[in-house]
């Protein structure tokens, strides 16, 4: 359940940001932003506790920086964060084998063949690559683009791209399945 509203939580954040701009001074935001980086880690699991630890001391600090500033802009850094962070863990996975996308694979298939491996480690790299755009994009609509740009792209725009690489690796995974019939994907 805590996981359930930490995923809404970060979804609905730029909303809530958004909504909140011009309404509420942002001081008053971070803590939302601190309250969130705290549910967060808390979340985390096994051996990625001490990280999920670290990147919610991260969120904390952008929302010390927020709150005794009173400004908005650290409020706005947290997409970028969240995908600094995922591309962070994507990353160390390809270089500590197995590979987060292979890691999630076996959840359904545990006996995944040596092409299921070769393929989730380049689902994993295309991820990375997903995440060093996608947060070069946040980061943009933080320092350049209006308070609607930003809640536009990283509450909407960032959700929908992340379901076309999922719905569109679907499709992909399908036609290597077909192609490796019987080695697994």
């Amino acid at each position: 359940m805590r996981t359930g509203l930490v995923v809404i939580l970060t979804a609905a954040y730029p909303l809530l940001v958004f909504l909140g701009l011009g309404r509420v001074e942002p001081r008053w935001l971070a803590l939302l932003l601190a309250g969130l980086a705290v549910l967060r880690a808390f979340s985390g699991s096994g051996s990625r506790d001490r990280f999920w630890w670290w990147a919610a001391a991260a969120g904390v600090v952008l929302a010390a920086v927020s709150a005794f500033a009173n400004v908005a802009l650290p409020l706005k850094l947290y997409p970028v964060l969240v995908n600094a962070v995922l591309l962070i863990v994507f990353a160390a996975s390809l270089a500590h084998p197995p590979s987060m996308v292979e890691r999630l694979a076996r959840l359904r298939e545990p006996d995944l063949d040596a092409h299921g491996v070769a393929y989730t480690r380049r689902v994993t790299q295309v991820w990375c690559g997903f995440f060093v755009l996608n947060g070069s994009i946040a980061l943009a609509t933080c320092l350049w683009g209006s308070d609607k740009t930003w809640a536009l792209y990283n509450g909407l725009i960032a959700y929908g791209l992340m379901g076309l690489l999922m719905g569109g690796e679907w499709l992909v995974r399908r036609r290597v399945r077909a192609r490796n019939s019987g080695h697994g994907v």
